[in-house]
């Protein structure tokens, strides 16, 4: 009697679609705190709003030249886009935190806060919790973090469709998506902002998965 042949199991691939890819890209910039070199500030309001105007400009440049390839030569380049942009924002909220005076008490948790609340505030939700005149920032477990992971990358791939549309429109999808980029990066500067203003009390305990 011939052996029975195994059925194959079917294949997961939920790692390769694209809320999982961007699951891993936002996991990859989870877990650093970039080291500031800028010194606190007797008027860090002010010096935060330059800081935010160069870094929008710098990141809306540099997300216009990688939207210029047409087609699917596009599309390759929405993930090192989004990628770079992040790790930009990502060192304009350390120098934030630097001109306030809080460089010392940044957390992972708090530079995640900063660069999704806008647009995955859902994602982010378990990490910055305001009680009163206090922001009470929790320190999240790996667990968790991958959770948050998975979360802010479901979110974000429903936005990735008008970046890859832009593609196909190569100079005025170029201008499209520096554009959004410039805003981006300022709403990240204006929650950094909005959060270092504040007294940050950050918890000792570590926070686990509650999804």
């Amino acid at each position: 009697m011939p052996a029975r042949r195994k059925k194959a199991k079917p294949r997961d691939t939920a790692a390769d679609s694209e809320p999982g890819l961007l699951a891993k890209a936002v996991l990859s910039v989870m877990g650093k705190v970039p080291r500031s070199k800028v010194r606190p500030s007797q008027t860090p309001l002010d010096d935060a709003r330059k800081k935010a105007s160069t870094t929008a400009a710098k990141a809306a440049l540099a997300a216009g030249a990688l939207a210029l390839p047409p087609g699917v030569l596009g599309w390759l380049t929405i993930l090192p886009e989004m990628m770079g942009v992040w790790r930009m924002q990502r060192q304009m909220v350390a120098d934030i935190a630097a001109m306030y005076g809080k460089q010392e008490t940044l957390t992972p948790e708090q530079v995640v806060y900063c660069l999704f609340q806008h647009t995955a505030a859902l994602g982010v939700r378990d990490l910055v919790v305001r009680v009163g005149q206090r922001t009470v920032v929790r320190r999240a477990s790996p667990l968790l973090i991958r959770t948050l992971s998975r979360r802010i990358g479901g979110k974000l791939a429903q936005r990735t469709l008008g970046r890859g549309a832009a593609r196909w429109l190569p100079i005025v999808g170029a201008v499209g998506v520096g554009a959004y980029v410039y805003h981006d990066t300022a709403q990240v500067a204006a929650t950094a902002m909005d959060l270092f203003e504040g007294v940050i009390e950050v918890e000792a305990e570590v926070v686990d998965d509650e999804a």
